[in-house]
């Protein structure tokens, strides 16, 4: 379980995040949305250790991430970051290898548990056929499985996902959005992901956790959160909600800009 506690973070002097508190359990996805700039992916940069944060504390599995060293935290959470640039001269399975460079001796020498543990990985993202490709040959879809491989590979109860369906088609949204969902319940893993599309949330989150100006406005499951008065007031969009007719997971239907006057 991630369990992320009081945390905020500044910029200077502006502070971005302020005391967010929220716990993500295994086997569940909380989405982080939210309007530009509201904080998602400091969030996750916060969680991951590449930011510093001002005050608070998160804790995997009772553990405080402050009392581990970097390899022990890169054993306890994986990041998919938003960026897809990766170095063109690598291979598939040189890039899902680098997620086991935590568990590998100071001379970096990968052992046969770790191919082991790579071989499986690259099944679970159906990449086997794309192994010894070289990463400039993939699509865009196709890196982004490769990227999620890769955190697969570093064996951890807690997986962070900073926008992974930027810049992918529907198809490929749905299918690794899928694929994110089933891992979480097979893996039981903890995961925290920042998203844009609402109606994805809708679909693939357990709880949503959604970021005004910093700080936690509301946090539910997606029934809950994704009302049209929250969703208008964060986004300042008016919105049309839905029921689906057979899940009963909100439809989101934007109307247009909320006026200044109101």
């Amino acid at each position: 379980m991630l369990k992320i506690d009081s945390l905020s973070v500044k910029y200077g002097e502006k502070r971005v995040l302020n005391n967010i508190s929220l716990e993500a359990r295994s086997g569940e996805i909380i989405a982080l949305i939210g309007a530009n700039g509201a904080g998602k992916t400091t969030l996750i940069r916060a969680v991951s250790g590449t930011v510093p944060i001002e005050a608070g504390e998160i804790y995997v599995d009772g553990e405080n991430l402050s009392h581990l060293s970097t390899p022990e935290r890169a054993r306890t959470l994986a990041v998919v970051p938003q960026t897809r640039q990766m170095g063109g001269a690598y291979s598939v399975e040189q890039v899902v290898m680098m997620g086991r460079t935590a568990y590998m001796s100071w001379l970096g020498r990968e052992s046969q548990a770790d191919q082991d543990v790579v071989d499986v990985a690259l099944t679970q993202t159906q990449l086997e056929e794309f192994r010894n490709r070289s990463i400039a040959q993939l699509s865009g879809g196709e890196r982004q499985r490769v990227l999620l491989a890769r955190a697969l590979a570093q064996f951890t109860p807690v997986l962070l996902l900073d926008e992974p369906t930027n810049h992918l088609d529907l198809k490929h949204q749905t299918n690794l959005l899928s694929l994110i969902k089933k891992l979480t319940q097979e893996k039981e893993l903890a995961v925290l992901m920042a998203v844009h599309d609402l109606n994805l949330v809708s679909f693939f989150a357990d709880k949503v956790a959604l970021l005004l100006s910093g700080e936690l406005k509301e946090f539910g499951t997606p029934q809950e959160v994704l009302t049209s008065e929250t969703i208008s007031e964060a986004y300042q969009t008016s919105v049309e909600i839905i029921p689906h007719p057979e899940t009963g997971a909100p439809i989101i239907f934007p109307q247009g800009a909320v006026s200044e006057e109101n």
